[in-house]
């Protein structure tokens, strides 16, 4: 039986490091989750995510990402990356109606993927 032991970062926590792992699932399932919302609801419309946009990706660049504390790092990663990323989906949404719904399928299948491939 073999032992794999790989280094641990230096200013890294259990919770930071699982986010780190994961975080291109949750940033994905967010955007997914933002998308439909926007699709089906009147309350979240395209401007809001915007603006969410417009506030969490300058607060990672700004500020999350040069964070000590591992969690605030990954968690304003998160935040940004699926406020990009459902920006992508209003944009196209705007321009083609349905496409949103192709655009969250997408987003949803490679996040499927992902964890369908992870073999741990």
């Amino acid at each position: 039986m073999a032992y794999e032991l790989g280094a641990i970062d230096h200013d890294t926590s259990r919770s930071g490091r699982w986010l780190r792992a994961n975080r291109m699932r949750i940033a994905l399932w967010i955007a997914v989750l933002e998308a439909v919302l926007a699709a089906f609801t009147h309350d979240i419309s395209r401007w809001t995510i915007i603006a969410l946009a417009a506030i969490f990706v300058p607060i990672y660049l700004l500020w999350g990402r040069h964070r000590h504390n591992d969690v605030v790092r990954q968690v304003s990663w998160i935040a940004a990356a699926s406020s990009a990323l459902a920006v992508v989906a209003a944009i196209f949404a705007s321009l083609i109606g349905t496409f949103v719904l192709i655009l969250a399928a997408v987003f949803a299948g490679v996040a499927l993927l992902l964890i369908f491939a992870d073999r741990r």
